[in-house]
């Protein structure tokens, strides 16, 4: 089913290019601003005037003359300068809403005609580094933009591009041997026979072992979780900064990593990566985002396509050497003192860089995964970097698909920025220590205090339901407080405003929720009524009351949000239309009865309760991946 905004563009496009005999003409439909103008406004005829030279409201209703919509509005009103104001009929609204009610999963809502490959790359977490909030929003803005696209039908592709190679992997696996696998208890070993009179391994022991049994665990001798591994890293860091003997440890560590000469170092590396994953993972499923092991692609991935990237921008005259450096100049690029700025693909002494990894991937997901659509999530500071990295890869045809039967197919290229998360101070978030906080930690607080409101107002409540109420209402807080803010700017992280009960805020979105299922409920409990049935068998409504007509306009106006929000990846645009809903719905409800009403009267109103519940429950749990729960 189109959207209503759709069918009136088309039509008022055609009215358009009929009364001028022009072409492609835009009638530039949009909701109106003020309601008492009607529901939706086209603003297309002035920019078409000012192109003919013509007085634009005379224009305007040249083109109402030739406009056809009886079935759809009541008849149009030029306005102003040459707006035309559109009012949907009762009727038009009662017949989408019929149909929205026989189509429980997508609302008629449509498919996309040409459904896409689209990789969408976000979150990107560092091996032997605990996430911190600022991976919150990469991480929950990239789940929403992949729920959204694989809802309109695209095959959406989710690659964790995770930091797992270079020197600093060496320093990991050189922190994990140094503090974890230096001194292992005897007992440790008292498993294997192989092991009962080595006393404390040393580097050339585990060497030994791990040659003579290549299938041996470290999992087997210590366990070792995620905070104690990055503390000992830093540490090492540290180290490797003021000891020479540290820093020739750390790259004979790396060399043996990336040379694969040692089977001991790899699977110390393995087992660093193994701890940080899963408890990245944890932490995804924490948060209700859909990113799982099989999604992780990290750098080392593409470390053996790093020297093909270079040769082949070599080779097409694109890259040259600079300062001992090789680097390529994409036309546009300027610093401060108006020289072409370098995109830096291979460092002096030979080593590959971020921007070498990123077009070795970016080439990958066209090639290998036949992306039509790459999408970026990452924060504003790295907007540089990817408009260089697109306008290198282009320049080297890289967007353009060679495959027998694709062959000059394009690869859009999309980078979705967002800006910071905030302190109450307005700078960014941080510890008193002046660490970035923990994602978990900032998570876990939010579940503790959705747990003290639960209990202050529902204390006879079960403890299960207690904690499933608090844990969907904590989490959902911090999501949902993230996604009503535009994705571009900064905004200050407040639990007190976030856990509200009332305003745009998850608590009060969770609640509404509670609240219209909880007419259902009395209704088949109390009054003992066929609920479902009557919702089920409605063939025609009966929308008379205005806070009846209201509400009903923005349940069919749900498509229309979310193509609104997929258009320029905007998830505020989902919050900004559920929050509208509800407090439609808090009018309707306490001017209509709906339980009380008559037979007349009552099955129209539980629809619209119905879809109500449906829609806000779809946006929250499916569209933002937000829990919600039958009772607040």
């Amino acid at each position: 089913m189109k959207q209503a905004i759709d069918i009136l563009e088309e039509k008022i496009s055609a009215a358009m290019a009929a009364a001028t005999g022009q072409e492609d003409c835009s009638a530039m439909v949009t909701l109106s601003t003020d309601p008492k103008f009607g529901d939706y406004q086209a603003n297309g005829v002035m920019a078409l005037a000012k192109k003919l030279k013509t007085e634009p409201r005379k224009l305007a209703e040249k083109v109402v003359k030739e406009l056809d919509i009886a079935d759809i509005c009541e008849p149009p009103e030029v306005a102003g300068p040459g707006f035309i104001n559109l009012r949907l009929k009762s009727d038009f609204i009662a017949d989408r809403l019929l149909e929205v009610n026989q189509d429980n999963k997508r609302f008629s809502i449509e498919s996309a005609t040409k459904p896409k490959t689209i990789v969408v790359d976000f979150s990107g977490p560092n091996i032997a580094k605990q996430m911190h909030v600022g991976h919150l929003r990469s991480t929950i803005i990239g789940d929403c933009i992949c729920r959204v696209l694989e809802f309109l039908g695209h095959k959406v592709i989710r690659q964790n591009h995770v930091g797992d190679w270079g020197l600093q992997m060496g320093m990991v696996a050189y922190s994990l041997y140094n503090y974890a696998f230096k001194v292992v208890p005897k007992e440790a070993f008292a498993q294997f026979d192989w092991g009962k009179n080595l006393g404390t391994p040393t580097l050339e022991v585990w060497e030994g072992i791990c040659k003579d049994h290549p299938d041996m665990r470290l999992d087997d001798f210590v366990d070792v979780d995620l905070a104690t591994l990055e503390r000992h890293y830093k540490h090492i860091v540290s180290l490797e900064q003021e000891n020479p003997t540290v820093a020739a440890d750390v790259r004979d560590f790396t060399v043996k990593l990336q040379d694969r000469s040692s089977l001991f170092v790899q699977k110390l590396y393995e087992k660093a990566s193994s701890i940080t994953l899963d408890t990245c993972c944890r932490q995804y499923q924490q948060l209700g985002v859909d990113l799982r092991a099989e999604n992780t692609r990290g750098e080392s991935f593409y470390k053996d396509m790093l020297r093909d990237v270079v040769r082949e921008l070599k080779e097409r005259g694109l890259a040259e050497g600079s300062e001992g450096a090789i680097c390529v100049f994409p036309r546009g690029f300027k610093n401060k003192e108006g020289e072409p700025l370098p995109f830096i693909i291979q460092k002096s002494d030979g080593a590959y860089l971020y921007a070498t990894t990123d077009l070795a991937a970016l080439k990958y997901r066209v090639e290998k995964l036949k992306a039509d659509r790459i999408i970026y999530v990452t924060d504003a500071r790295q907007k540089l970097h990817f408009e260089m990295l697109f306008a290198v890869a282009r320049m080297a045809g890289w967007d353009v698909r060679q495959e027998t039967g694709d062959r000059g197919r394009k690869t859009e290229f999309i980078h979705v920025t967002f800006g910071s998360v905030l302190g109450e101070n307005g700078r960014p978030l941080k510890t008193r220590e002046g660490e970035n906080v923990k994602l978990k930690e900032l998570l876990d607080e939010a579940v503790e205090r959705a747990k003290a409101i639960v209990e202050e107002k529902n204390p006879e409540l079960p403890a299960d339901k207690k904690d499933r109420i608090a844990k969907a209402v904590g989490i959902g807080a911090v999501k949902y407080a993230d996604f009503s803010n535009n994705r571009t700017s900064d905004y200050v992280f407040s639990f007190d405003k976030m856990l509200a009960m009332d305003g745009n805020t998850a608590p009060y979105m969770q609640y509404a929720y509670a609240r219209v299922q909880s007419i259902k409920q009395r209704g088949k409990k109390d009054r003992k009524l066929d609920v479902d049935k009557e919702i089920a068998e409605m063939k025609e409504l009966s929308l008379t009351e205005p806070a009846e007509v209201d509400l009903a306009k923005q349940l069919i106006r749900y498509g229309e949000a979310i193509q609104d929000a997929v258009a320029d990846y905007r998830p505020n645009y989902i919050t900004a239309y559920l929050y509208e809903l509800a407090q439609k719905f808090s009018v309707f409800y306490t001017n209509c009865p709906v339980l009380d009403a008559g037979p007349g009267k009552r099955p129209t109103r539980l629809l619209l309760c119905d879809l109500t519940a449906k829609i806000i429950r779809h946006g929250l749990s499916e569209l933002l991946g937000i829990e919600v729960v039958e009772q607040m």
